[in-house]
């Protein structure tokens, strides 16, 4: 069960509770619906990364969105999610594992990567903190 209440603003239940600022709300999905609507990457590469983060940061409303893939043919993919599991286990990459994002990614690339990777688990640990559940009595 949520430790707060929901919100009037919002569409989805994480909305509804990050709704009782309007202002915080607006800007939120403005930065979510710019970094999924980019054409950067593939929507199964920021899915695959959000599933990722998810069980890292402990979510149970993203854990119950689905489990990542076991069988990743892509490397693009499959870098993406390397980085985010590192991002979860440790603050700074080493310079070999920066290295890997660099023979996949440009710099234009890994700017936006680290960026989702960062909002992704900011949602998802906003989340966590609430106890936002998998079924929400709405």
């Amino acid at each position: 069960m949520e430790l707060i209440s929901f919100s009037q603003n919002g569409s989805t239940p994480f909305q509804l509770l990050l709704g009782h600022n309007r202002n915080i709300l607006e800007k939120w999905a403005s930065l979510e619906e710019c970094l999924f609507s980019s054409n950067t990457f593939s929507s199964e590469l920021k899915e695959e990364v959000r599933r990722t983060l998810a069980f890292h940061n402990g979510c149970e409303y993203c854990k119950a969105k689905g489990i990542p893939s076991e069988i990743i043919m892509d490397q693009r993919i499959q870098t993406a999610i390397h980085a985010a599991d590192i991002s979860c286990e440790k603050i700074h990459m080493s310079n070999d594992e920066f290295s890997l994002l660099k023979e996949v990614f440009t710099d234009s690339e890994i700017s936006e990567l680290l960026a989702l990777i960062c909002f992704i688990t900011a949602c998802q640990r906003f989340g966590a903190l609430l106890n936002l559940g998998p079924v929400c009595q709405i």
